[in-house]
């Protein structure tokens, strides 16, 4: 006990002060001054080349492929079926559908029409880039901010929008 009240005493000694220093200032003589050479006397001495445990593992050359960001590096697959559409005329009757949802719309690669709807409800979809017609045959999207999950070739074709948009407004007739 003796020696940790010692040690109590002592240790603010040894290690500082309880109070703050004041602050004093530099006296002007501390700063010297100091000429640095800009001729031919000055050493010579450079840096040699990296070894082999500091190379990277590809380098950029002449033959060297960059892509900026926001281009498309390949092309989304398109295998799903088409159809023949009859054109639309003046005498074209379509019946109305049952509500209208507007929202945003995503894409992924599932395949599938995704919508908070009873399978098999047949909707049409509308955006910047046109409209399509397709059967709902997934439950979603998890986002209440969102009406539909399109397969991502109908997304662009809806959307009218370069590849590496993420999400459009859209239209969906619910019929």
């Amino acid at each position: 006990m003796l020696t940790a009240a010692l040690a109590l005493v002592a240790l603010p000694g040894l290690a500082g002060s309880w109070v703050p220093s004041p602050i004093e200032p530099v006296p002007a003589g501390a700063f010297q001054p100091f000429t640095v050479l800009a001729d031919g006397s000055r050493s010579t001495t450079s840096i040699g080349q990296l070894d082999g445990a500091h190379a990277s593992e590809a380098s950029i050359g002449v033959q060297t492929s960059i892509v900026d960001p926001g281009t498309a590096r390949h092309q989304p697959r398109i295998d799903r079926a088409t159809v023949s559409q009859p054109t639309t005329g003046v005498s074209t009757i379509r019946r109305s559908p049952r509500y209208t949802l507007t929202g945003f719309a995503t894409f992924y690669d599932n395949g599938t029409t995704a919508m908070r709807l009873p399978r098999g409800t047949v909707v049409v979809i509308c955006g910047g880039g046109g409209c399509m017609e397709r059967v709902v045959n997934d439950y979603g999207p998890q986002k209440p901010s969102r009406v539909v999950d399109m397969y991502r070739p109908d997304f662009f074709a809806i959307c009218g929008c370069p590849s590496f948009a993420g999400t459009t407004t859209v239209t969906v007739y619910v019929y």
